[in-house]
């Protein structure tokens, strides 16, 4: 399996967002769309402050403007 997990760097913790992600694709509005492996969805606003995919770990960073 080559799902990871997403979480949110808030505070400097990672709080997580949803597990077993299976598909990450960016939104017109500035947002992501994130899929599990079972077709659930949720959205996040922010950008992608790293991936490490070994660990299956998908980290967000909320959007500052």
């Amino acid at each position: 399996m080559f799902e990871a997990n997403a979480y949110l760097l808030k505070d400097g913790q990672e709080q997580l967002l949803m597990e077993s992600v299976d598909v990450v694709e960016p939104e017109e509005d500035g947002t992501w769309r994130l899929v599990g492996i079972f077709g659930d969805q949720k959205t996040v606003k922010g950008r992608i402050k790293g991936m490490n995919l070994v660990n299956h770990k998908i980290l967000f960073e909320p959007q500052t403007e």
